[in-house]
């Protein structure tokens, strides 16, 4: 068996020993913050796949996340009765597109049903995505930067002066939704332990297939494109088309966390289109290493629970940036590097070695 699934199969492991520690321990109540930093990291590391193999920086996930949790937000809970006379309207509820829901009043509803609306969702940040980073991509270093960060204010202004979007308040009743039978995301009646499981299995899911896409030739031709971009364009490499579909799965990888995330939550606010959100999730591929989604995911699941957890208190924001800029000044590689782990292990083995010697 490769390495890579021996980690996988490791990583699982240790998932389920947390969930076994906190029932032991009459710790379940960790559970839902554990949860919720399983569908941040599926965001981180789909960024860190973007900044550390394709080489572009981006900070303005933020805005993709809060796009796929607001759309499927909204359809899920935004009335249609008005329009139930319609042709096109009962031709969708025939479909099961619409159906009749309760708000936390008991009145009944016409609203998206939670599946085509998170399926929407997603396909919209991807068009969304595709449409803006063709142009962006173009762009390099601090201008890239500062061309996301500019998307990302923009989404952050509107869902926080839209009123039809909840303004400050965001948008809250959302429901939950059937994964599988049985298999509940979010929702009154869901338990902890299941969505845990939920959560940090389509983490794993996603992990997987960044694994599998670093190995392929796509995963090489990216490493080039971060290594020397002008010397993989002379080599023949379509280094903008690349770029464009990597760009393109980070940001879908943001979507299905924001919806996942909002239906889980049963709400969503602006503060998830904030800039801080982005320099928060740049600031945790950073300390894990660029190149390592291994690193990425570890510092997520560290800082993310942290947060999550009120650690910080009032200072958060502020940690995540003084995280960031001492990465920056003295490890720009990361805290977690391959060299590092190789040190490690050639440290212990020449001190075994020494040991059998003497």
């Amino acid at each position: 068996m490769s390495s890579k699934f021996l980690h996988i199969f490791g990583f699982a492991a240790a998932i389920v020993a947390i969930q076994i520690f906190t029932q032991l321990t009459d710790t379940s109540f960790h559970l839902t913050q554990l949860t919720m930093t399983a569908y941040y990291s599926l965001l981180v590391i789909g960024l860190c796949m973007l900044i550390g193999y394709a080489g572009q920086i981006s900070l303005g996930h933020a805005g993709f996340f809060a796009i796929g949790g607001y759309i499927s937000a909204f359809l899920t809970t935004h009335d249609l009765t008005v329009l139930k006379g319609k042709p096109f309207v009962a031709s969708l509820s025939k479909l099961g597109v619409l159906v009749m829901s309760k708000d936390t009043y008991g009145t009944e509803l016409l609203t998206f049903n939670p599946w085509p609306a998170c399926i929407l969702s997603v396909c919209t940040v991807l068009i969304i995505a595709y449409v803006i980073g063709g142009p962006v991509l173009k762009l390099k270093g601090h201008y890239l930067a500062m061309a996301t960060l500019g998307f990302g204010i923009i989404i952050y202004r509107i869902v926080l002066g839209t009123s039809s979007l909840g303004s400050a308040d965001g948008i809250s009743g959302v429901p939950g939704f059937s994964l599988l039978p049985g298999v509940m995301i979010g929702g009154s009646g869901s338990g902890k332990i299941l969505n845990y499981y939920v959560a940090w299995g389509i983490l794993i899911a996603g992990m997987t297939c960044l694994l599998n896409l670093i190995s392929s030739r796509v995963g090489r031709a990216l490493s080039a494109i971060h290594g020397a971009e002008d010397a993989a364009e002379a080599m023949g490499i379509p280094t903008a088309n690349y770029k464009l579909k990597v760009f393109v799965l980070s940001a879908g990888f943001a979507a299905i966390a924001g919806v996942l995330l909002t239906h889980y939550n049963g709400s969503i606010g602006p503060s998830e289109a904030s800039v801080m959100k982005s320099v928060r999730y740049v600031a945790i591929v950073a300390i894990g290493g660029m190149t390592s989604l291994w690193g990425a995911i570890s510092m997520s699941l560290i800082l993310n629970y942290l947060s999550l957890r009120g650690s910080f208190g009032t200072y958060d924001d502020a940690v995540f940036g003084v995280i960031l800029i001492l990465i920056m000044l003295f490890a720009p590689d990361g805290l977690i590097r391959r060299q590092v782990l190789g040190d490690l292990k050639s440290f212990f083995t020449r001190s075994a070695g020494k040991g059998v010697a003497l």
